[in-house]
């Protein structure tokens, strides 16, 4: 037996490890796939019958882009506003000493430690009390009670890692603190910027407990599988499901397309930097 041996089978036994969490991972996605091939409302597999009619119901429906559409707008409006918010309290959170800081953070932390149940119930009762009728607004300002903080969080562990002697040198140089800020510590930050407003909008997209009891007649589309899948199943659920998973997959894949040129064409642009500027 070679020497090499026990390091082959280290890799071998790696890679089916990680091949079963693989599997594990995606088994109920491909669950759900078969689900939506059949033509009867309680699943039976395998099934008598193998059709697409669910997808074709699924796509001719206004139901569908509707949902869709609610949801896409709740979840980037959360988006945006938590990253506006959670910048500058990442800076307070981890960036800046001040007194109170300690509260500050533990204060911030605490409504990730409430269920998202009775946060959301609470702030039904809140809304009620004020005379506010829910609606996707309403549903936007429940998910950043409980999306913000995660997002500060994000952009905090980055800042965690930024030098501050970089903004010093900045200062030394006559630059001021806006300055500073946009031309120094925003590129440093901008990778946990942008994790931040991924965890957002993907927080937001899935939320079921807070929509709820917020959303009022704006159905999301969480909302409507749940509904669907307690008291009128068929197979249009799994296949509006998977067409949300795959719209999904086509937005990563877009963004990661996008990150790809973006970085591609960035050394072009610092080699030359005045032919970009005669460009604009």
């Amino acid at each position: 037996m070679s020497a090499s041996d026990p390091t082959a089978r280290g890799d071998t036994l790696r890679r089916a490890f990680t091949a079963l969490v693989v599997v594990l991972l995606y088994l109920p996605i491909v669950s759900v796939v078969l689900a939506s091939l059949a033509n009867t409302r309680y699943m039976i597999f395998p099934h008598r019958v193998w059709t697409i009619d669910a997808y074709r119901e699924a796509i001719g429906q206004y139901t569908t882009a509707d949902l869709h559409a609610t949801s896409l707008k709740i979840a980037l409006v959360v988006a945006i506003l938590a990253v506006a918010l959670a910048v500058p309290g990442a800076l307070a959170f981890a960036r800046f000493r001040w007194r109170g800081r300690r509260l500050y953070q533990r204060a911030l932390l605490l409504p990730i430690f409430f269920p998202q149940p009775v946060l959301g119930l609470a702030l039904l009762v809140a809304l009620s009390a004020a005379g506010i009728a829910p609606d996707w607004r309403t549903a936007v300002f429940a998910h950043l009670v409980w999306v913000v903080p995660i997002a500060t969080l994000v952009i905090s562990i980055r800042l965690y890692g930024f030098d501050p002697a970089q903004e010093e040198a900045a200062y030394d140089l006559g630059a001021t603190r806006l300055q500073a800020f946009r031309e120094v510590t925003l590129p440093a930050i901008a990778p946990g910027i942008v994790s931040g407003a991924l965890f957002a909008f993907l927080l937001s997209w899935s939320n079921l407990p807070l929509s709820m009891y917020t959303t009022g007649a704006d159905t999301t589309l969480p909302e409507w599988l749940y509904s669907r899948m307690a008291t009128n199943y068929s197979p249009q659920v799994p296949a509006i499901a998977v067409l949300s998973v795959g719209a999904s997959a086509l937005a990563v894949a877009a963004f990661l397309l996008a990150r790809g040129l973006w970085r591609t064409a960035r050394p072009r642009r610092a080699a030359y930097p005045h032919a970009a500027r005669a460009s604009s």
